[in-house]
């Protein structure tokens, strides 16, 4: 029986178009499902229920808070994308890729599933040890796509700070999962439908 050398796995970095959309999806979905199992089961070391988390209080607050900041990030995206050059946004392709071909149906539940996979992670989990800011961090670098323009870079902390905030300020992961799923939902449309035109 051979040995396993360790020395011998060789890691090889593959640009977004060698790879196929099944695998592409395979990839997202498996983030997302470790991203889910590690956020839950650290909330669960902490003593806290997580599907606590998940109430929206006794007023609809939560909603209000989660719509408001998505438009506000929509906005604010939608004014750097008409002043800021393409290439200082871009993000090798990937959110084209993901998006582009996807029937609206999906697109939805991409957005849906990103969102509750890693607001329960960050907000929920990461974001009571460490505070807004360094959750920010971690969550603009884990973004690694954007890292080599520090536009999208420093828009994606910012975005993560807020969630932060209107998570401390509802006292719901409900509030941060409604405005990271509107905020992911239209700038995937925005992607699906540009390239029709």
């Amino acid at each position: 029986m051979k040995k396993f050398d360790i020395r011998k796995i060789k890691l090889k970095t593959l640009r977004i178009d060698e790879i196929d959309d099944r695998m592409l999806l395979i990839n997202l979905y498996a983030t997302q499902a470790i991203t889910f199992v590690i956020g839950f089961i650290w909330l669960l070391f902490q003593s806290r229920n997580p599907f606590y988390l998940f109430k929206p209080g006794d007023t609809p607050d939560f909603a209000y808070w989660g719509f408001g900041l998505a438009a506000a990030v929509i906005a604010v995206d939608m004014l750097a994308a008409r002043f800021v050059p393409e290439e200082a946004n871009d993000d090798g392709g990937v959110n084209d890729r993901i998006f582009r071909n996807r029937p609206v149906w999906h697109i939805a539940v991409l957005s849906l599933i990103v969102a509750i996979c890693e607001e329960t992670l960050f907000r929920g989990a990461v974001q009571y040890h460490i505070g807004p800011y360094w959750t920010s961090i971690i969550f603009a670098a884990i973004h690694v796509r954007y890292l080599r323009h520090w536009i999208p870079t420093g828009l994606v902390f910012c975005i993560s700070y807020a969630l932060g905030w209107i998570y401390i300020k509802t006292g719901t992961l409900l509030a941060p999962i409604l405005a990271h799923f509107i905020i992911d939902l239209v700038m995937g449309l925005v992607i699906r439908f540009r390239r029709e035109a």
